[in-house]
């Protein structure tokens, strides 16, 4: 039997050898143990923590190597659940009447890169399209860090979706109703590939764009990298810096939402190649958004009458939306915030959204994903390391599996703007209750 790396032999031949009468025993250190006792007790304990730490090495080795394997591992995003194929394409568009103030250059113009998924038609030569390009992947790579890109992140390359490049638009419809995707923060818009698979599927222009200096990462046709830097960041600030910095960034997003639609009307009108001309249906106009996109959603909407409906995922709301209100038919769709409750920002934040739901004359709903955390609506939870996300599952950060969590949003998104972009029956949206059991309806109280 042993104790503490001591057998019980061992200490009783001990015992005896220093009681026993005419046997010389060894010299006693001043607590009156045996001091090669003491010797022995530290080689032991020495001899412990070197073999903890090896086994801590081994452990890290052994995550990492699993890390590692599951970057290399392929993996496909869930398909979409329409019935149309879906292309997709990109532009990049400068705003000739537009300062980017953001830009180290005094006069510089601002500039988006725009992501477009479409119905397209099917079979052809269309090549699939590239969850992220390879130059955007590898700027991604460059500005995260390599702990980031090559062990909790899944190789980008190897993420597989449902669209192809630059097909024809499909031809079963004439024009399709347009939807504006804002993805949040300094958030890429490819992060929310599944929901604009998804939503073209179902016979929708889904329209994103990223805008150098406030998105994470861009990189423009002449092989310019443009990164956000951190003084563009609001989410590593103090609260009142990071007020005064979103209040800045704010009317820039919405002023180019509003340039990315007049650019949709003129493609609409005359696109060069002919493709998109006609096929807009520019008059059911609809934009979400999630995180700082969801408040842009909603103030885009408060400002421009194109806009037709709207969705707030997950995002707090700013601006002047929350004192004076929408007109249009508006969809709040939360995580869940149960443990934000008591904290006295995310009571003024529920706060701001009922006082812009509360006011809505008609076409509301407010919705809440029991389980989600703020990133179950981003393929995130699905191109991040699985292990680091097991992790969060179990700590309780998050209790819903990110496949279903996709499932849960695509359903929502798409049924709403059906219901209010293509006068689908309205009874449709109580059905999105009873058809996922997560959902729950009303304001938090």
């Amino acid at each position: 039997m042993t104790t503490f790396g001591f057998t019980i032999q061992s200490t009783l031949c001990s015992i005896v050898d220093v009681t026993s009468p005419g046997t010389p025993t060894e010299p006693l250190n001043p607590t009156g143990t045996p001091a090669s006792f003491g010797r022995r007790f530290f080689k032991r304990v020495v001899k412990g923590i070197a073999i903890l730490a090896l086994l801590g090495v081994a452990g890290l080795l052994t995550l990492f190597g699993l890390l590692r394997h599951e970057h290399g591992a392929e993996t496909t995003l869930p398909p979409p659940t329409g019935h149309f194929a879906v292309g997709r394409t990109t532009f990049t568009w400068v705003n000739q009447s537009q300062t980017d103030e953001l830009a180290p250059s005094p006069g510089a113009k601002r500039i988006v890169t725009v992501w477009m998924w479409y119905p397209s038609t099917t079979g052809g030569s269309a090549a699939p399209a590239e969850y992220l390009p390879k130059a955007w992947r590898t700027a991604l790579a460059q500005h995260s860090g390599a702990l980031m890109s090559d062990f909790l992140t899944r190789d980008l390359a190897l993420v597989r979706t449902h669209s192809t490049s630059d097909p024809d638009v499909s031809p079963e419809q004439h024009a399709y109703p347009v939807v504006i995707l804002r993805a949040g923060g300094g958030a890429l818009t490819t992060d929310f590939t599944t929901l604009a698979e998804d939503l073209a599927s179902h016979g929708y222009f889904v329209v994103g764009f990223d805008a150098p200096y406030r998105t994470f990462v861009v990189v423009l046709p002449d092989g310019r990298i443009i990164s956000r830097p951190p003084v563009n960041d609001p989410e590593n600030m103090p609260a009142e810096e990071a007020k005064r910095l979103i209040a800045e960034l704010l009317p820039m997003w919405t002023s180019d939402t509003k340039f990315v639609l007049d650019r949709l009307e003129q493609l609409n009108a005359a696109d060069p190649s002919g493709k998109f001309t006609g096929r807009l249906d520019m008059q059911r106009l609809g934009m979400f958004g999630h995180s700082f996109g969801g408040a842009t959603a909603l103030q885009f909407c408060h400002d421009d009458p194109r806009c037709k409906a709207g969705i707030d995922i997950d995002g707090a709301p700013y601006g002047s939306v929350v004192q004076e209100g929408l007109k249009q038919p508006f969809m709040f769709l939360l995580s869940d915030h149960s443990r934000d409750l008591a904290d006295p920002d995310g009571r003024q934040i529920l706060a701001n959204m009922r006082a812009i739901y509360d006011r809505l004359p008609n076409g509301r709903l407010f919705l809440t994903i029991r389980g989600a955390n703020h990133f179950s609506f981003s393929d995130q939870m699905l191109v991040k390391s699985q292990y680091v996300i097991g992790l969060m599952r179990l700590l309780g950060v998050s209790r819903l599996e990110g496949r279903r969590g996709l499932a849960v949003t695509t359903g929502c998104v798409h049924v709403f703007f059906d219901v209010y972009l293509k006068d689908a029956p309205a009874d449709s949206l109580s059905k999105l209750a009873p058809e996922y059991p997560e959902v729950q309806t009303g304001v938090p109280q």
